[in-house]
């Protein structure tokens, strides 16, 4: 398989602490272009990594044939415009969660795709991660599913920062930011991906002076199960979260990153299952995305846990009154 050339729009810090050292070890990945509003953000990131090229604009970077596919870390409100713009261009396009602010803006992003005939798709690398694939392979053993809880609570050091009256881009929910969207997703994800569509949800939410959501509780009902999800950015829990099955329960040891999985029987006994992954763990999506470039694969299956995702979450959203300007450009 030949590496894909990637471009990068932005200079996000996701971008220079997961993604790029994620793409210098990835088998199949080329680091071509880096953009930036500025060309010299972009020509620093250029020397650090090694960049072939460097943008002053995203146009520019879109505009080159050279580049095949291009990861997005924008602010959530842009995901839906620049996915658009890159398939326009014939890129395919990785885009960091949620890939959109809401279920419509995600149904346009994929026909645009399509239409152009390229791969989109959301950058939630649990579900590509060695350690999810363990946790579905192990699952038939617990027997009668029963419960899940599926906990993401991680303090913000940018909350510190707004309690002193500076909001920044992680809290202000006119770029599609909150609680839900940024860590809840890590528990959405990856409930629909393992159980399907709930039948019935009940969310509840935290809201901070300025209406962002700081922390929320989803309450899922499937038909023979129940299945609770606890995120926040303004607290931190060391608790793990667990599948409890009729014969024992799994406990994961973080729902975002699956490093530890161990099975408890009901009879007493533990077991630990093992699994090894690679440090920069993105590499997996990134793999998994090239061979979706080369037609190795379908993005179908991803695709429709991404709807499915963002469908729990407008729904938790409404339930809990969370507007994003985004909302209103449904046609």
């Amino acid at each position: 398989m030949e590496k894909v050339k990637w471009g990068v729009l932005g200079c996000a810090g996701i971008a220079a602490e997961q993604t790029i050292p994620a793409m210098q070890q990835a088998e199949n990945a080329e680091l071509y272009g880096i953009a930036s509003r500025g060309l010299e953000k972009a020509e620093a990131f250029q020397k650090r990594f090694g960049f072939a090229k460097a943008y002053d604009s995203y146009e520019a970077l879109l505009d080159d044939p050279q580049v095949q596919a291009v990861y997005i870390p924008l602010p959530n409100s842009l995901h839906g415009e620049w996915v658009r713009k890159a398939a326009a261009k014939g890129k395919h396009v990785l885009c960091e969660k949620p890939a959109a602010s809401n279920a419509w803006e995600w149904s346009v992003m994929v026909r645009a795709a399509e239409r152009n005939g390229v791969v989109v798709l959301e950058a939630m690398r649990p579900v590509f991660h060695p350690g999810f694939q363990s946790i579905k392979d192990c699952l038939p053993r617990l027997g009668t599913l029963r419960r899940a809880t599926f906990i993401y609570c991680q303090y913000s050091s940018r909350y510190d920062k707004f309690k002193n009256g500076i909001v920044e881009n992680a809290f202000d929910p006119r770029l599609s930011n909150s609680a839900l969207m940024d860590i809840g997703c890590y528990c959405v994800h990856p409930l629909v991906a393992l159980f399907g569509k709930p039948s019935s949800i009940l969310a509840q939410s935290v809201r901070l002076s300025n209406g962002f959501e700081g922390a929320g509780t989803i309450l899922a009902a499937y038909p023979q199960m129940q299945a609770e999800l606890l995120y926040s950015k303004i607290s931190n829990s060391k608790l793990s979260s667990e599948i409890q099955g009729e014969n024992g329960s799994m406990l994961i040891e973080g729902i975002n990153i699956p490093k530890k999985v161990t099975l408890c029987w009901n009879q007493g006994k533990q077991e630990q299952i093992t699994f090894s992954f690679e440090e920069q763990d993105m590499c997996y999506e990134l793999n998994a995305f090239a061979q979706m470039i080369y037609k190795e694969q379908s993005p179908k299956k991803w695709n429709h846990w991404t709807e499915l995702e963002l469908e729990l979450m407008d729904e938790a959203r409404k339930q809990a009154g969370i507007f994003f300007p985004a909302d209103s450009n449904r046609q």
